[in-house]
């Protein structure tokens, strides 16, 4: 299915479309260098904890636990909206096995 197809079929409701959201948050996490934002957030938090600033800590690790969690939140929302906007996406996102698509 082309990317034009696609998006005429999604519109007019004839085609359901579904993204999976584990699958969808490793995806994106990975595309984000999500790990190289995490990784010092909590080597931050670790440091903080050793030198009893508690409340750094508190602040730093929250931080990152809650930006993944956002990320892996909104990332099947996300790759849909960019698939149906962006062809070459689409086609990447198609290859990579993360639309699951059915007739209505």
């Amino acid at each position: 299915m082309t990317h034009s197809e696609f998006v005429a079929a999604y519109q007019n409701g004839s085609l359901k479309v579904r993204v999976p959201p584990k699958p969808a948050g490793r995806y994106l996490a990975g595309r984000m260098w999500l790990p190289w934002i995490l990784l010092p957030l909590f080597g931050i938090a670790v440091a903080s904890a050793l030198q009893a600033a508690w409340l750094f800590c508190a602040l730093a690790f929250g931080l990152a636990l809650a930006l993944r969690t956002l990320v892996r939140a909104t990332a099947p929302g996300y790759i849909l909206q960019r698939a149906l906007q962006d062809p070459p996406f689409y086609e990447e996102i198609k290859a990579a096995g993360l639309l699951e698509t059915w007739s209505a």
